[in-house]
């Protein structure tokens, strides 16, 4: 697989989660972790700590590697991001709600994020978030879309 555009983190705290409720496509109006495109010649992992810094404020030096989300919509082209995953201390201050250009941060509860009866997720979020979560090892969550309606999402370790 080509390398892919994209890159996402999820920065946990304890059964929080801090997510974006983005003011741009794509998944404008639904929260989603952060993230973005890669600049020039950048490493996953470089983009995803820039990225962070640029849309939280926040700097680290690592995050741990989670696997790839990659989608399609029936005849067009696959996407994809690299999935990251950062956990911080229970006493980790990061106040919010926090407005940026990229939109509103908040720390989510993980039960809110999953709760089947949420629509303001992204709605790939609650299929791969948990596995990501719970489960040592990289995986591959495949998102099959149609009409921006998610189909479904297969799982395999990579």
């Amino acid at each position: 697989m080509d390398q892919l555009r994209y890159t996402i983190c999820f920065i946990k705290r304890e059964d929080e989660v801090l997510l974006l409720n983005r003011e741009k496509p794509s998944w404008m109006g639904s929260w989603n972790g952060v993230g973005g495109k890669f600049q020039n010649s950048e490493t996953p992992m470089e983009c995803i700590l820039r990225e962070i810094h640029e849309e939280t404020g926040m700097k680290f030096q690592e995050a741990k590697f989670k696997g790839i989300v990659t989608w399609d919509e029936g005849d067009k082209d696959i996407g994809g991001m690299y999935l990251f995953l950062i956990e911080v201390p229970a006493n980790y201050n990061y106040s919010v709600p926090v407005k940026t250009r990229e939109g509103i941060l908040d720390w989510k509860k993980i039960s809110w994020v999953m709760n089947p009866e949420n629509t303001g997720i992204a709605a790939n979020v609650p299929k791969y978030l948990p596995k990501m979560l719970k489960e040592e090892g990289e995986f591959r969550y495949h998102c099959v879309f149609k009409n921006k309606m998610l189909l479904g999402v297969n799982i395999e370790e990579i």
